[in-house]
């Protein structure tokens, strides 16, 4: 197995794609705008985010105008996709109850998954049920 420059294992890496996971608790503590940043920083380096949980509504709506508004101004971007999977079923009273309490201990959307991507990267992302389609430009 290659190693990188930082002594890192280079596993099935496909040129020019880069799949980051970030877990809630990394930005639990920051405010909006550091959210922002942290998110426009990784998709800004073509990597594809898979952040645990959600932003805010408003977050996400800031996200997306902030996205918008670089268009034509940083070269080669065209904005990113952004697809919310979380698990809506059929659920009873109780499990409704259960999972407001662990999102208020937790501070977040936990059983929620968000995926954020470069539009030059990420042509589409397609969900249902049963799986999450990441569709790929050539």
């Amino acid at each position: 197995m290659k190693l990188n420059k930082k002594g890192e294992k280079n596993i099935g890496r496909i040129k020019g794609l880069s799949i980051q996971f970030l877990p809630y608790s990394e930005i639990k503590s920051l405010d909006s705008n550091s959210r922002i940043k942290k998110i426009l920083t990784i998709v800004l380096g073509n990597n594809i985010l898979i952040l645990q949980g959600r932003l805010k509504p408003d977050e996400e709506a800031r996200l997306i105008g902030d996205t918008m508004a670089m268009i034509g101004y940083v070269k080669d971007f065209k904005g990113i996709e952004l697809a919310v999977i979380e698990n809506d079923g059929d659920r009873g009273m109780v499990e409704k109850f259960r999972k407001s309490v662990l999102k208020l201990i937790s501070g977040g959307e936990l059983g929620t998954v968000t995926i954020i991507g470069p539009a030059t990267i990420v042509k589409e992302i397609k969900k249902n049920p049963r799986k999450i389609e990441l569709l790929l430009n050539k």
